[in-house]
């Protein structure tokens, strides 16, 4: 009895992270673009795309693992900013609903796909970098929708390009803040302390939230803080084996047969 006992309690500490395969499929130039960024460009700063975007929340969520205070602090600030892309999307939605309900009841018309969309594998480890693909997902569906209702005459060129434009700055407004973050390096113990890495931090970093200092006030999703023995004073800047990039490698971008056809 005792040996199967042994067994057993060998068997689960053995027992690996669970995993899923997971993947986003792309249908439009536009969604492809804002996946891979915007390469720097003259008097025009670079910006990362949601590949990126996923690195960076992944070593978030490890900094606030950490106990960094700053860390949860982004945390704070890039869940709202998520919610309000988010928001400013489902404006975009509401706009294309309204101009797609012009069609005529005797005129059907089917989903705007991409006859070779883009399958992109995806490792995200942060539940801010999911909100994210979700987004993107929004996206990618909003302007299959968009160019739908130019082809058939219900918006024009230019409300088109407007639109589209206004869904990218929306997203690349949120991967741009996230790309601001740093980890300080810093616990929250360090500022009860009031030690030289905690005045280095506020001199560099600035003041934060009483709250978020105390640890009162976290994103709704931030990680349990690890134990005090087992923290590291070290940036979370590698990703884990098991946690590469959002996605390996992929396409360019969708079928350049996307065009206007509907």
């Amino acid at each position: 009895m005792a040996q199967e006992n042994n067994a057993t309690e060998s068997l689960q500490l053995n027992l690996g992270s669970l995993r899923s395969a997971m993947s986003l499929t792309l249908h439009t130039h536009h969604a492809s673009r804002i996946w891979h960024g915007r390469a720097p460009a003259e008097g025009r700063p670079g910006i990362i795309g949601l590949n990126g975007f996923v690195s960076i929340m992944n070593k978030l969520k490890r900094g606030a693992e950490q106990d960094d205070p700053y860390s949860d602090w982004w945390m704070l600030r890039i869940e709202d900013k998520l919610s309000t892309t988010k928001e400013q999307l489902q404006t975009l939605r509401q706009q294309v609903d309204q101009a797609l309900a012009g069609v005529p009841p005797a005129l059907s018309l089917g989903e705007n796909l991409n006859v070779q969309p883009v399958k992109l594998p995806l490792f995200v480890s942060s539940q801010l970098g999911f909100m994210a693909v979700y987004l993107l997902a929004d996206y990618d569906d909003l302007a299959r929708r968009l160019i739908l209702a130019h082809h058939t005459a219900l918006i024009d060129r230019s409300t088109l390009e407007r639109w589209l434009n206004d869904g990218a700055h929306s997203l690349r407004s949120l991967f741009s803040l996230a790309q601001q973050y740093r980890y300080s390096g810093t616990t929250r113990d360090d500022f009860a302390a009031k030690n030289a890495a905690a005045r280095a931090a506020l001199e560099k970093y600035g003041e934060l939230p009483q709250d978020v200092l105390e640890g009162t006030r976290r994103s709704r999703f931030a990680p349990p803080i690890a134990r005090r023995g087992l923290q590291q004073r070290t940036a979370p800047e590698t990703e884990p084996a098991s946690e590469p990039d959002a996605a390996a490698d992929p396409a360019e971008a969708a079928s350049s047969d996307e065009g206007e056809s509907a």
